[in-house]
């Protein structure tokens, strides 16, 4: 008969901390040491779990951690091997809400206390964030056999990697653990109870566009190419995976052109500068490569082709953001931002015979025709750009969202707080009645949204990089069998060219 969750310890002191705070669940104590986990192993077969939590505390190796955090491990290690670990990603963003600071990654298991300094550096050279002495073991052998069960790898730190147990008073350090892992209890029953059985809507199209692409790989390129530091002005598309994963190959993002040296290189973002910027840059003898996207630098084009025939212009946009910026600057005060239908209906041209609108590229296309429809009604004549200006990639994902939407229970959307067009996403199911939510990657995922979420929708907007979408199907398919379903409600082959400052 299957037990439920069963959480397994490996010292007294863990015991006593988790006993009473796991509802439901059958806390185990295994033993320290891998020799006693596999005279402990046996037991697993006799509980039938529907899901394990290996949890207490351990030593930490990455010099980030403090006494009191949380390792949640992504995959163990040992001389043996390692085991990827996908399931818990729901755990940490529930220890997350519960206020605990947490960090995913690698984690290793060695037969022995590690105590001396050089043993610890050259384990976090590995990548590994902490260390302890049954994890591998365990997870090794639940990972074998056709009925998996979902595993999670929940350790909390006492000594650090400047303060190693040779050097530290453990008592104070290991007491804030052991009241730290107390704490952890309840997260592990809400994680357990989402094992089960589901189905994965995929919209398609979804993740990066040709202009984000493109954006990437001209500072890849620029990296190769030109002495570092690279500069980036502004985020170079809004993504904190991406603009992370480029900060770790050598770019330097800021937000100004002030805090880039004279006579660097710098990179312009995908969302486009104003005129203005270009100019300094030019002043100050930068080596400016720009990574607009040609969809956006077509609004400029014609934003510049209506004012210099005498239209007053309205740009449909967001306040403050770095793609209106841009457009804004065009033509500074001859351009009037319009946020939405209400916004419309008060606008006052100079010349309401001489009007012309553009439009921010990452709009929701459904407000964007609420807002056009009120200019249209006010200024009849007024004109537009002879194509569209919100890009075909916003239009794809907001599409294949509409796909998948009425048929899901919950949509989640990769993608960063700061990129618009996947905020559109989640507005675009929510006004079809499916609740949506925006997050990073799979670690912002509350249990609250999976419960009862028999099937789960999942996109993503074209600023997040599409490993993140496997990594979310992924940790779903890691808390029990999914059937995935993709829908695919365009095809798309756009490509562009390369700015000459990162080719030939």
């Amino acid at each position: 008969m299957t037990t439920g969750l069963v959480v397994v310890t490996a010292l007294r002191s863990e015991y006593a901390a988790l006993r009473g705070q796991v509802p439901g669940a059958t806390i185990e104590r295994c033993g320290m040491g891998a020799a006693r986990v596999r005279q402990w192993l046996p037991r697993v077969a006799e509980l039938q779990p529907s899901a394990v939590a290996v949890a207490g505390v351990a030593g930490g190796l990455d010099p980030s951690l403090r006494p009191g955090d949380i390792v949640v491990a992504t995959e163990v290690r040992d001389d043996r091997g390692r085991t990827v670990l996908r399931a818990a990603a729901p755990l940490v963003a529930e220890l997350r809400r519960l206020g605990l600071r947490v960090h995913c990654g690698p984690m290793v298991s060695c037969d022995h206390i590690v105590s001396s300094q050089e043993e610890r550096e050259r384990l976090a050279a590995t990548g590994a964030l902490a260390v302890d002495m049954e994890s591998a073991e365990i997870v090794r052998a639940l990972d074998k056999g056709p009925d998996r069960v979902p595993v999670a790898v929940v350790r909390v730190i006492v000594d650090t990697a400047y303060t190693p147990l040779a050097r530290l008073n453990t008592l104070p350090a290991g007491a804030k653990a052991l009241r730290v892992l107390r704490r952890t209890g309840p997260a592990l029953q809400r994680w357990a109870d989402l094992a089960g059985p589901r189905r994965v809507l995929l919209a398609g199209p979804r993740s990066f566009c040709a202009g984000v692409e493109r954006a990437i790989d001209i500072v890849e390129l620029a990296l190769q190419r030109y002495s570092r530091p690279i500069y980036v002005r502004r985020q170079i598309v809004h993504n904190a995976h991406v603009v992370a994963d480029l900060q770790r190959q050598g770019a330097v993002f800021v937000d100004e052109l002030s805090e880039v040296p004279d006579g660097t290189t710098v990179v312009f973002s995908a969302h486009g500068v104003a005129p203005a910027v270009r100019t300094e840059a030019e002043r100050r003898g930068l080596n400016v490569i720009d990574a607009t996207c040609p969809l956006v630098a077509k609004v400029h084009t014609e934003a510049r082709r209506f004012v210099g025939r005498g239209d007053t212009v309205m740009l449909i946009g967001h306040a403050g953001h770095d793609e209106v910026e841009g457009t804004l600057g065009e033509v500074p005060g001859r351009i009037t931002l319009v946020q939405n239908a209400a916004e419309a209906a008060a606008v006052t041209p100079d010349d309401p015979q001489r009007v012309a609108y553009v439009l921010q590229t990452t709009l929701a296309a459904d407000d964007a025709a609420d807002t056009v429809a009120v200019l249209r009604s006010r200024f009849p004549d007024i004109e537009s750009s002879p194509t569209d200006d919100i890009c075909y990639a916003t239009t794809n994902r907001q599409r294949a969202v509409a796909a998948i939407a009425r048929e899901s229970d919950v949509l989640i959307v990769l993608g960063s707080a700061n990129s618009s067009n996947s905020l559109r996403l989640v507005e675009v199911s929510e006004r079809l009645g499916t609740p949506a939510h925006l997050v990073d990657d799979a670690t912002g995922v509350l249990p609250d949204w999976l419960e009862n979420a028999a099937t789960v929708g999942v996109t993503a907007g074209a600023s997040a990089p599409p490993h993140l979408v496997d990594e979310m199907v992924g940790a779903l398919r890691a808390l029990g069998p999914v059937d995935v379903i993709e829908r695919v409600t365009a095809r798309e082959d756009v490509t562009f060219t390369l700015p000459k400052g990162v080719t030939g």
